[in-house]
């Protein structure tokens, strides 16, 4: 039985696999949180065949449930809702749930004792953090068939009635016994043999458990990445082009974990062969490594290019590309051409006009800004930029019809379009944090909106900036941005901005049509990455004063 363990988080989850047969968890990838983190979830179970996911419930010191255990079980029962449709390998993926207090306190020692506190990201935490919980359900699992067992066991040897002819064996063989049953324990321990073999296994076993963590402590650094400390995974803003450059790998047909492995280690993709054949051996679906084509680079770890290898190469004739929620058609203009289109094709199509039922709010002098859904798209070489639009189009629109969308701007009193607006505006404030913080940002705005205030959105302003001056030649600080003549500018002119400033991911699009039952005006993201709320100016400045002095005084 294949089992995964989700440690789940607002920003991010960990994810740790283990297979019932080998009983050892291990860290197998962080999710983020970013509207995809369900999808996401259902293509592991999908890729490693899974039959159970143990996800952890966090509770406080007394053992009760939270906030954040609420949360948890909002998300398992939609995951659970997505599973029951989904059914992947067509199965009917059971979800378990296992207490757990203190596991990131604990995977944080964990990780300071195995890598020296250095070269640690929030992900391999909860990636960690998922592993204890795994490793504690299979545990507990264990004990409750071990006491079963024993129950069984018990009741099969407990005396039955004895009759007269058996009795007398009996106490015969207990005269036979009773010498030694006389001699005290402490006697026959007692010994100086006794006490010399006692210590001599006491030595044994420290040696064995010190050689056993160490091997463990080996492992877990052997199938992390060759280099983890760059940011070019999320964002490509690293500097380090050695590390942010992708390999191509080809895997030959009729190729062993051995021979694969030995490659990786050559390209310099893995840290260990041994390593790399160990974790195929644990995870158990070695023979499924598909033959093919591939691209990794020294920033995967290798639960990731082993993911990759169970996935199988997209073929020559396939190329993905991906579009994260709250990119600019400016960001998205850029993955196409390294997608390997031309300036020319990219401009005629975003010029075109477009018949589409989700863009029937869409004023037509407006961009197609909001309106590309982001997503992992496969296409095949080829295929025209407009059918790509196409594409994304028909995604927004099924994430509009399956929430009615349509109708829920409506009964706010707006129309799809404006909806997008406000929604692309939540994605740049919000997006990366959890439902609820969008829903009430998503207030925020709709209230200002209500009472002809100005939205007062610094990312709007930022937004205007880069139409104009993308390098900040002109505009080279924040009081220029904040004041720059623009009906983008929210905190300038009041209403909405003359479009979306983003394309909003799905959570943020559901959430912005489903706001919080709150009566906040004022909203800030503090130092700590926590949003802070208020329904007045001074409390707003003060939460400023407690809470932002950094983040409120970054560069737009």
């Amino acid at each position: 039985m294949k089992l995964i363990a989700l440690d789940v988080g607002e920003k991010r989850i960990g994810v740790a696999k283990a297979d019932t047969s080998v009983k050892i968890a291990v860290p197998l990838s962080m999710v983020p949180v970013d509207g995809q983190e369900i999808s996401n979830i259902i293509r592991i179970c999908q890729i490693q065949d899974i039959d159970a996911i143990v996800v952890g419930m966090p509770r406080n010191l007394n053992g009760q449930t939270t906030a954040q255990s609420d949360y948890v079980k909002n998300f398992a029962n939609e995951l659970s809702r997505n599973l029951q449709e989904a059914k992947p390998n067509r199965k009917d993926v059971k979800i378990y749930f296992q207490d757990e207090s203190l596991t990131s306190v604990q995977a944080k020692e964990n990780l300071n004792n195995r890598k020296g506190g250095i070269n640690k990201k929030a992900g391999d935490v909860d990636m960690e953090a998922a592993t204890i919980i795994l490793q504690d359900f299979l545990e507990n699992v264990a004990r409750r068939i071990a006491e079963r067992q024993k129950t069984v066991t018990e009741e099969e040897t407990s005396p039955a009635q004895e009759t007269e002819e058996d009795t007398e064996p009996k106490k015969k063989k207990s005269k036979r016994t009773q010498k030694n049953d006389d001699i005290p324990f402490e006697s026959i321990s007692g010994s100086p043999a006794r006490r010399k073999i006692m210590k001599i296994v006491a030595i044994i076993g420290a040696v064995v458990v010190l050689g056993c963590v160490g091997i463990a402590i080996w492992y877990n650094s052997a199938i992390s990445a060759i280099d983890d400390s760059t940011n070019c995974k999320n964002d490509n803003s690293s500097t380090d082009e050695k590390s942010c450059t992708y390999v191509e790998f080809a895997v030959e047909d009729g190729s062993t974990v051995s021979t694969i492995a030995d490659l990786l280690k050559k390209a310099n993709l893995i840290k260990s062969s041994l390593a790399f054949k160990v974790f195929a051996k644990l995870a158990g679906n070695s023979n499924e490594l598909k033959a093919g084509s591939y691209k990794f680079a020294p920033f995967m770890s290798v639960s990731q290019i082993y993911a990759k290898l169970l996935e199988g190469s997209t073929g020559a004739n396939v190329f993905t590309i991906t579009i994260k929620p709250g990119e600019t058609l400016a960001q998205i203009k850029q993955t196409l051409l390294a997608a390997g289109y031309s300036a020319s094709e990219i401009e005629s199509a975003f010029s075109k006009n477009y018949v589409h039922p989700v863009l029937r709010d869409k004023p037509a002098s407006a961009s197609l800004e909001g309106y590309l859904f982001g997503e992992t798209y496969e296409f095949y070489k080829g295929e025209s930029v407009e059918n790509i639009i196409e594409r994304m189009l028909d995604e927004l629109y099924s994430v509009v019809k399956e929430n009615d969308l349509i109708n829920k701007f409506a009964a706010l009193g707006y129309d799809l379009h404006e909806g997008i607006i406000i929604a692309s505006i939540v994605q740049k404030e919000a997006g990366v944090v959890s439902e609820d913080n969008q829903k009430k940002v998503a207030q925020v705005f709709w209230t200002r909106l209500k009472y002809g205030m100005a939205l007062g959105s610094d990312v709007t302003a930022s937004y205007a900036a880069d139409q104009v001056d993308p390098a900040r030649a002109i505009y080279t600080d924040n009081a220029s941005v904040l004041d720059i003549d623009s009906c983008y500018n929210t905190r300038k002119y009041s209403g909405l901005p003359c479009g979306p400033i983003s394309n909003p991911g799905a959570t943020v699009l559901i959430s912005t049509a489903n706001p919080a039952d709150t009566t906040y005006l004022y909203f800030l993201t503090g130092d700590d990455y926590l949003m802070y709320y208020s329904s007045t100016e001074d409390e707003h400045l003060q939460n400023i004063y407690d809470h932002c002095q950094v983040l409120c005084n970054a560069q737009l």
